[in-house]
């Protein structure tokens, strides 16, 4: 995880959008995130979340929803902004083919589009809750352009207000 790029520090409020497994959650926990929420879609990935938290004695805000509709769990948040956000969005996970060598066989080629449109979904979901200043980190495990370098171009075009940091 970018961890000097995030600037993780206590009192920054941050987000981790959909967080399952939860090793980021637990890495930016550990990185001394003390007012953090995790996100996830799936009732048993997100138990899995605070499972393992509770295993490594730490702790996050775990929460069951779809980041891509933040107003239907805003306010089980405490507040409806952050420092720091990190969206591990979902993707083809191009990326890690030789650690799955089944993904080639479980994508379709409406893959790329239907996901491209999901992560701009959470990528325009997302950007009003972070605050003035703060860090938005997208990740994806795609080597598709659509997925990464297209992808982040279009939300530039979308959001003026952002800048891409290297």
């Amino acid at each position: 995880l970018a961890a000097s790029w995030l600037g993780i520090r206590p009192g920054l409020r941050v987000l981790d959008a959909c967080a399952a497994p939860g090793g980021k959650t637990a890495h930016l926990a550990e990185l001394g995130a003390d007012d953090l929420t995790a996100v996830e879609v799936d009732d048993t990935s997100a138990v899995g979340i605070a499972d393992n938290l509770r295993r490594c004695d730490l702790s996050a805000r775990v929460i069951v929803g779809d980041a891509a509709h933040p107003e239907t769990w805003l306010p089980a948040a405490g507040n409806a902004s952050f420092d720091r956000i990190v969206l591990d969005a979902p993707c083809t996970a191009s990326g890690i083919v030789r650690r799955h060598p089944d993904i080639p066989w479980l994508r379709r080629p409406a893959d790329v589009a239907q996901l491209t449109t999901v992560q701009l979904e959470l990528l325009d979901a997302l950007w009003p809750l972070l605050n003035v200043g703060g860090r938005l980190l997208y990740v994806i495990c795609s080597l598709f352009p659509e997925e990464g370098r297209e992808q982040i171009a279009r939300f530039g075009e979308r959001h003026t207000d952002a800048r891409q940091l290297n």
